[in-house]
């Protein structure tokens, strides 16, 4: 036996954390999935007449998570004991999964009611899954006319093709891993490796984009060139000619110097002259190293900013409201509420509603404290870094979570969830909220300059540079250090990296 203490977190708790640490987005998510499956929920439109709600302001009073090591979370847990006393369904029920089986009376009351399901409307007007890359240089082959034996081989060949378009696997591995009945139908595995170079290069005719079952890039290069040369509407005059040759005998026979920016070398070991070299370059930057992705599906997701900072010209500060006007409009449905009362429900349909409204409300409840935190998080940023929204980026502080957790009087933790992948929009941008949040170093005047200032600095500075004589790492030390920073090589090294910058060398222009 032993004694000893332990701090056990209520589900509540956990999922309130997990709402607290939820996007925007995600967040809306979540309500689309409970509304769906919880009739006991309901969004209301705010009518015109009504007045709005001041973006300064909170409808709520503050009842933010506090999660601490000392012991401070004893309020919290007794909010939700006593949540738990009223609501005796709600602490093991909520979230665990929505039940399917709702008592006929209760199904009749919804329906009866005249209820439209707009979600399951918006679900059946969403568009389609978007095909793969795969798939759809699967479908392209299949509508091209051709024999059985090519369609089959190229239909094997092409399930060998990346995203990117390419055909990375070599071909005698292909013939290798073929099926049985597909090499019994070329003879042999020797005879259908013997077709499969025919199979690729039908392929590279008939599939799109251009470029698609290359090999390597100097291959995909020269399979635009070629059909960049035999468009009539491109090919128009003699100029243009030439500078197709001149791409396609730089692809052929010097792309590692073009790849490293080498041009002088390339005008050396050639009859070119430099600015021969960059015509060609200009027309292969029309061409494209990857075309299978014009065939993939677009899954870059909008960032939907979490709140809006905006300048008070007459107070001279600057404040923020949360972007979420459509979760302020959550609410219990009222009819639904009543229907615990009625006498005539039978047992299996009251413990439903009653385990819906325990739902419900412990959903309203989560979203009310994640706005409150978050708003909290957001003002003592909006003090902490006056100067970033007055005058840029550069004007960052070093912010540690634990100088606002402490603040606040919340754990650290809780502060870190908050800003997990949430935005602002600010009169610089939309910016990550997480981005006000880091360490940093005092320049020459005895000022706290924060890491993403100094990233900043140093961009300004290669923006600024000739890109004729391009400065290299340690002369970009030698120019922070005017604006009195003062970091080493390595890390205007990492920094670039970070950055995406290339070196020296690569950024130079002739």
């Amino acid at each position: 036996m032993r004694l000893g203490q332990q701090m056990k977190l209520s589900p509540r708790v956990i999922q309130s954390m997990e709402i607290l640490q939820m996007p925007l987005a995600d967040l809306e998510q979540r309500i689309e999935e409970e509304l769906e499956s919880n009739m006991a929920l309901e969004i209301v439109e705010p009518k015109a007449d009504e007045p709005e709600i001041p973006k300064n302001e909170t409808d709520r009073p503050d009842r933010e998570l506090t999660i601490t090591e000392g012991g401070d979370a004893q309020d919290d847990f007794a909010r939700l004991d006593n949540f738990q006393t009223d609501q005796p369904d709600a602490a093991d029920n909520a979230f665990d999964g929505p039940s399917r089986q709702v008592s006929d009376q209760a199904l009749n009351h919804r329906v009866s009611a005249g209820e439209r399901d707009g979600k399951m409307d918006a679900m059946a007007a969403a568009p389609a899954r978007q095909a793969s890359v795969s798939e759809q240089l699967h479908e392209q082959w299949s509508l091209a006319e051709m024999d059985t034996e090519l369609r089959a081989y190229g239909a094997y060949l092409i399930s060998f093709i990346d995203d990117d378009g390419y055909l990375r696997t070599p071909l005698d591995e292909i013939a290798k891993q073929a099926p049985e009945p597909l090499a019994e139908m070329a003879g042999d595995r020797d005879k259908l490796l013997e077709q499969l170079p025919w199979v690729l290069e039908e392929a590279q005719l008939v599939l799109e984009p251009t470029g698609v079952g290359a090999r390597d890039a100097a291959e995909c290069l020269l399979l635009q060139l070629d059909a960049m040369q035999q468009d009539p509407d491109f090919n128009e005059d003699e100029s243009t000619d030439d500078a197709i040759e001149t791409a396609r005998w730089l692809v052929a026979d010097h792309l590692d110097d073009l790849m490293n920016n080498r041009l002088p070398k390339i005008a050396e070991r050639t009859t070119l002259t430099i600015d021969e070299v960059k015509t060609g370059i200009q027309l292969l930057r029309r061409l494209s190293l990857a075309p299978g992705k014009r065939l993939a599906p677009d899954r870059s997701e909008p960032i939907i900013p979490d709140a809006i900072v905006e300048y008070d010209e007459d107070n001279d500060r600057y404040v923020a409201y949360l972007n979420d006007r459509s979760l302020m409009n959550l609410r219990i449905n009222r009819e639904y509420s009543e229907m615990v009362r009625q006498r005539e429900l039978d047992k299996q349909g009251r413990d439903f509603v009653r385990k819906n409204l325990s739902n419900a409300q412990w959903l309203v409840d989560a979203i009310g404290q994640r706005r409150d935190t978050l708003l909290r998080v957001i003002h003592a940023v909006l003090d902490a870094q006056r100067e970033f929204f007055d005058y840029g980026p550069e004007s960052l502080r070093p912010l540690p979570m634990t100088q606002v957790a402490e603040q606040l009087g919340v754990h650290v933790a809780t502060v870190s969830r908050a800003v997990s992948d949430k935005y602002l929009q600010t009169p610089r941008g939309v910016v990550p909220l997480r981005r006000f949040f880091t360490g940093g170093i005092q320049n020459d005047a005895g000022d706290d300059v924060s890491w993403a200032a100094i990233k900043a600095a140093m961009q300004d500075v290669i923006e600024k540079e000739n890109k004729a004589k391009p400065l290299s790492d340690e002369a970009i030390v030698r120019e922070l250090k005017k604006r009195g920073i003062e970091i080493a090589r390595r890390t205007v090294a990492k920094y670039r990296d970070q950055l995406d910058i290339p070196s020296a060398r690569m950024r130079k222009t002739f």
